[in-house]
């Protein structure tokens, strides 16, 4: 897979979702990461972090520096971001650095009218 789709769903909707692909012997066409609310979306991919992935999509293992020399920052604060891009789940840790596997990023939300 080389998507990854960033989506809003509540736990419900996952478990019915992963059963019905689950029973239908299919996998999924694209990777997902999902968040229950868009505040905890918007809280995770900040405008530095959505500028991080953009610059390590599809660029293999990398070491914090070499991520940190991509957008042109300080070590330290890209260090700080990917950490939370991995307790997301949305970046792998390696043995010397990080793995964003996907080269395509899709974000996926609706925004309905409150009664």
């Amino acid at each position: 897979m080389k998507t990854v789709v960033l989506d809003v769903r509540s736990r419900a909707q996952v478990i019915a979702e992963s059963k019905a692909t689950l029973r239908s012997h299919k996998p999924d066409k694209y990777a997902h990461v999902h968040f229950e609310t868009p505040e905890l979306l918007w809280k995770v991919l900040t405008e530095k972090r959505w500028a991080l992935l953009k610059a390590i999509a599809g660029k293999g293992p990398l070491t914090f520096r070499e991520a940190a020399d991509m957008v042109d920052r300080d070590v330290k604060g890209v260090h700080t971001d990917l950490t939370a891009l991995i307790k997301a789940g949305i970046v792998d840790r390696t043995q010397d650095g990080v793995l964003f596997r996907y080269q395509t990023i899709k974000v996926e939300y609706e925004l309905k009218a409150t009664a």
